[in-house]
């Protein structure tokens, strides 16, 4: 597996080894770092680019506030405890994606800001702006979509849902996005409060475009940042949304995630 080639190669070379396969970046407080979960080389991308930036802080989708907090100094070189950490909820799997991103910046600090299944639970039957708490307004969140991008996100979440949702469920699905996102936009606030940058943030493309995701989010509350943000297709597909910069990946082997939702 090319993650766990990586982790190696930075375990015996150190992070520096990779700084010289990347391009260069323009200088940014905040730089995310996007992609499509179950491409493989878009983690190696990450986990690259993460080298050359050294941030002074990670932030993760993918973990919770508890799980980064539990990333002891003697874990960053222990592929298996990094894998064994509670990604996504979903356990040593998904860990062997992110584990070289950590190794890549073995000073960083780590946030989470993985928002659960039971807390989108909760936050729907409270809403998501008073679930979120008194900075909602600060990040924006408090501020309804308008028309036509509301109607646009239903509509992308229906498509990226196989059209197989309810209609009276697709603004939920819409809020529950913008909480990730403003969770995200949190946590990269905080992680600049306390080690002053630059941050990296590993994320979805979703949450790493700039018209809708947590940039959006996290310029509301922080105007005098500077944001860079990075997607990452496949080739032929174009990311959705705006970015600073795409890159391009072979695309990945996968089922047809439709497949469970046909009627043959």
């Amino acid at each position: 597996m090319k993650q766990i080639a990586l982790f190696v190669f930075i375990l015996c070379f150190g992070p520096a080894a990779l700084a010289d396969q990347t391009d260069f970046l323009p200088r940014a407080n905040v730089y995310v770092i996007g992609e499509i979960h179950d491409n493989m080389d878009h983690h190696v991308r990450q986990a690259e680019l993460t080298a050359e930036i050294m941030p002074k802080a990670l932030v993760f989708e993918m973990l919770s506030a508890e799980d980064a907090q539990a990333i002891a100094p003697e874990k960053r070189r222990d592929v298996n405890a990094l894998q064994a950490l509670n990604w996504w909820e979903r356990g040593a799997d998904v860990g062997a994606y992110y584990a070289p991103i950590l190794l890549a910046a073995p000073e960083a600090q780590v946030f989470g800001a993985h928002v659960s299944r039971e807390r989108a639970r909760a936050a729907m039957q409270q809403g998501v702006a008073s679930y979120f708490g008194v900075q909602s307004e600060i990040y924006g969140l408090s501020e309804p979509l308008g028309h036509e991008e509301q109607a646009a996100r239903e509509a992308h979440q229906l498509a990226a849902h196989c059209d197989a949702l309810p209609a009276e469920i697709l603004p939920m699905m819409v809020d529950i996005q913008r909480l990730r996102d403003a969770e995200l936009a949190r946590a990269t606030a905080q992680a600049l409060a306390k080690t002053d940058g630059p941050v990296v943030v590993i994320t979805g493309n979703g949450h790493a475009r700039k018209d809708w995701g947590m940039p959006v989010y996290l310029t509301k509350a922080r105007a005098d940042l500077v944001v860079y943000s990075i997607g990452q297709g496949e080739t032929g597909l174009m990311p959705e949304g705006v970015f600073d910069e795409v890159t391009f990946s072979p695309a990945a082997s996968r089922d047809d995630p439709c497949a469970a939702f046909s009627k043959d």
